[in-house]
């Protein structure tokens, strides 16, 4: 009986053996692809974060997004979903701010309207108390 442990001959092709079923996509995901999908979802939950909050990280996340396209289309790495997703969700989330900024703003100016035309014609439909003529 041999003392050496069994080897197991290397598969045909030369190929390298996968642990657990594991095979490798050919390269490696863009770092900045990665930054620019994890600040696109993190966005919606950056608000607890005064004044600039998710705006500020979605701005992050469309640029990064950005970064990455060049990066990517440069170097052949993986990850061009990741870094078009970050640019979409980045925008989407931009895109939502300016609407509820327009709607706040909107009802601001009609509220304003309203308390500056009871404040100018006395709170209702009574005659006014100056004499005309």
């Amino acid at each position: 009986m041999s003392s050496e442990p069994h080897q197991v001959p290397p598969p045909p092709g030369g190929a390298q053996p996968q642990l657990g079923g594991y095979a490798s996509s050919g390269g490696h995901t863009n770092t900045l692809a990665i930054v620019s999908f994890v600040a696109a979802i993190a966005s919606f939950f950056a608000h607890i974060i005064p004044f600039a909050g998710g705006t500020l990280v979605a701005i992050v996340a469309i640029v990064t997004g950005f970064m990455a396209r060049g990066e990517i289309k440069r170097s052949g790495d993986q990850g061009m979903w990741m870094a078009n997703a970050g640019i979409i969700i980045g925008l989407i989330h931009l895109v939502g701010i300016f609407i509820l900024l327009m709607i706040f703003l909107f009802l601001i100016f009609v509220l304003g309207i309203a308390v500056f035309g009871i404040a100018v014609h006395g709170g209702g439909s009574s005659p006014s108390p100056v004499p005309s003529g």
